[in-house]
């Protein structure tokens, strides 16, 4: 383990959600112990309040969306637009989590970017979140011109764990969907994400699923966790819009970066996708970071790892923006 999250683990007592009995308690301890902890650590390092501005939509009875836009002289330019689905097992979490650095990315790459805020398992199992997401991203292609934005420049969809889970399905979904003709995707983000149900794992690939056995209990998020989050969602282990690994074509989906860590019970998942994506003909840019545990960037957002896999985001956001007119 990187001696630095080491250090961190053992200073915090461990600092994961402990499988809290029901999910206020989770939320609440989510909230508190990590989206306030990540925020209080990046405010210093905010951009300018006159470089963005920032808006809010309702999308639908539930549904929001918080909304970045880079300052331009005159008004007159547009940019690429990135569209971000929160982290937290699709039961915990809020737009609050990503806010700090969607507006660094904002600032810092140009980029027009929407933030869902999502409704949350057991209230809306699957697959309300997907439902929400995929209503979201109508509304981001519908209003274009408020969001300053140019789909042409770069369309991208991208999240954390459950986001990264999410961004892979709306990216099939999407590549399908006549709604979206001409305006397809041309990236996605997915970072830790989960790709297929252990209980779904095909044949052919069985043996490449080590981690889910091997970091079950490496902090903060452990295989036991995971399960409790499982059973919230109560979506279909071999339905494709859970398991995307099993969506039975991955030919014509938009080029992807994957972020992955060693010590992460869903490590494979984000392995065997990205050899599944070159397979079918997708380009894509693959770091897999040594050490380090699911989603500890969040937690523990001040050692020099964390300050890695945020750095590299930007690097790979730029990657998935190359090419585009």
């Amino acid at each position: 383990m990187d001696p630095e999250l080491s250090a961190a683990i053992l200073a915090s007592g461990g600092n994961d959600a402990s499988l809290e009995p029901d999910i206020a308690l989770t939320r609440a301890y989510f909230d508190a112990g990590v989206t306030a902890t990540v925020k209080e650590f990046l405010k210093s390092d905010l951009p300018p309040a006159h470089a963005y501005t920032v808006g809010e939509a309702a999308v639908s009875d539930g549904v929001a969306v918080r909304f970045y836009i880079p300052a331009s002289e005159g008004g007159l330019e547009t940019y690429p637009v990135l569209v971000n689905i929160h982290g937290g097992g699709w039961s915990v979490g809020s737009i609050e989590l990503d806010d700090y650095v969607l507006r660094q990315l904002c600032v810092k790459l140009g980029l027009s970017i929407v933030n869902i805020e999502y409704r949350l398992a057991p209230e809306h199992p699957f697959p309300a979140a997907i439902d929400d997401c995929l209503e979201a991203l109508k509304w981001t292609v519908e209003n274009t011109s408020t969001l300053k934005a140019d789909l042409n420049k770069g369309f991208i969809v991208g999240g954390h764990s459950a986001g990264g889970n999410l961004s892979a399905v709306l990216a099939h979904i999407l590549r399908d969907d006549p709604f979206f003709e001409g305006r397809r995707l041309t990236g996605q983000v997915l970072r830790d994400p989960f790709v297929c149900h252990p209980d779904a794992y095909p044949e052919s690939f069985k043996s490449s699923f080590r981690s889910m056995e091997d970091n079950k209990n490496v902090p903060p998020v452990t295989r036991d966790l995971m399960y409790q989050l499982f059973g919230w969602y109560n979506a279909p282990p071999h339905d494709p819009r859970f398991s995307p690994l099993l969506y039975p074509s991955h030919e014509g989906l938009p080029r992807a970066y994957i972020q992955a860590m060693e010590l992460d019970p869903l490590r494979d998942d984000a392995i065997v996708y990205g050899k599944v994506l070159r397979d079918a003909g997708v380009e894509v840019k693959f770091d897999l970071y040594p050490g380090v545990s699911h989603g500890f960037h969040y937690n523990w957002p001040g050692i020099k790892a964390a300050a890695k896999v945020r750095a590299d985001l930007v690097d790979g956001l730029r990657w998935l923006l190359k090419d585009q007119t």
